[in-house]
């Protein structure tokens, strides 16, 4: 071929090249930002994409990402854990509860078929006002892991939220009674545990004992009906880095400062970023403290009233949200018109 028809060929297949390249160029656009308000979809290609790995060296958080989520037996059985905090970010004093409680539950782990993937994609789905008629639920079906926390109801919400759950981080007073009500069969109910009485309330619970009601701020349920083989205790790890790295709170607060904890929402999304590629959110987000009757959950009719005197910076943790989503770590799902 001579060099002039070779020419000529390049000139005619330009155009072609140049078409595809901006194609495959606006699809990486919609598919990573979610264009025309539509949300992304949870596909493998977006962990080629977005790969969380260098997501998470951007956070600057001084740390290595952990995966294993949960604590294990083997971690107190013929060993001294080398905790040095009480609950809620470290377990000293509370080994032989941890112990019997570990000893009941018959596995630490996430399911093998989630473990075993190339690339996990993540929803976290909060309890807020803002996923009300957003019909998100299909996409929310499709991500490898779905979180939910506390006793957020699923039955009769299925068009928004949907009704895939993976793991539901919870702690005593806010446990349903019967998790298999909004719960998947095998959904890990995952103890997330603020305080010695929350063990002993699943020590109780596991090894059917008479309930000690004293020590909690709300009754929480005295028959539970979760399976022993679904139950798993977060690692206070991630409630204490959650604290210190994430929300900057002092672990060991002055005599005279306001107790403050992180709530199960920004836990999850710590635990999400963890473990995940790929960490997409709805449902978080409350609304203005001043409007007191704006419900806050997209389900029953609590309001802002409620959290008077809870003990979270709400403040704090929707500045810590907005920054996980400028530097790329984190990205809201789009209720769909």
């Amino acid at each position: 071929m001579t060099l002039k028809a070779a020419k000529t060929w390049f000139l005619r297949l330009l155009p072609v090249v140049l078409f595809f390249i901006c194609y495959y160029c606006s699809q990486f656009y919609f598919d990573s930002y979610g264009g025309s308000g539509k949300s992304p979809q949870p596909t493998v290609s977006l962990c080629h994409n977005y790969r969380l790995q260098r997501k998470w060296e951007s956070l600057k958080l001084n740390m290595s990402r952990k995966t294993e989520l949960f604590l294990k037996l083997e971690d107190f059985f013929w060993r001294e854990h080398l905790s040095a905090e009480a609950l809620p970010y470290g377990i000293k004093g509370n080994e032989l509860l941890l112990l019997k409680v570990l000893a009941v539950t018959s596995s630490y782990t996430m399911p093998a078929k989630i473990e075993s993937l190339d690339c996990r994609t993540c929803a976290v789905i909060g309890n807020g006002f803002s996923i009300k008629n957003s019909s998100l639920g299909e996409i929310i079906n499709k991500y490898d892991v779905v979180i939910r926390l506390n006793d957020a109801p699923v039955r009769g919400y299925e068009e928004d939220v949907g009704n895939k759950t993976t793991l539901r981080l919870f702690y005593p007073e806010s446990a349903s009674h019967n998790p298999g009500i909004h719960n998947d069969p095998d959904t890990l109910m995952v103890l997330v545990p603020f305080k010695q009485q929350d063990l002993r309330w699943l020590k109780e619970i596991l090894y059917d004992e008479k309930r000690v009601r004293k020590g909690f701020w709300k009754p929480p349920p005295q028959i539970w009906l979760g399976r022993s083989s679904q139950i798993r205790v977060l690692d206070p790890y991630f409630l204490r880095l959650t604290a210190s790295k994430l929300l900057q709170i002092p672990l060991q607060p002055r005599r005279q400062q306001k107790l403050v904890h992180p709530t199960t929402g920004i836990l999850a999304v710590f635990v999400a970023l963890n473990y995940c590629d790929i960490v997409h959110m709805a449902g978080f987000g409350y609304p203005e403290s001043r409007n007191q009757k704006q419900p806050i959950h997209y389900y029953g009719k609590e309001t802002m009233k409620s959290m008077k005197n809870s003990y979270h910076d709400l403040n704090q943790e929707a500045l810590v949200l907005k920054r996980l989503e400028d530097q790329g770590a984190i990205l809201y799902l789009h209720p769909h018109s």
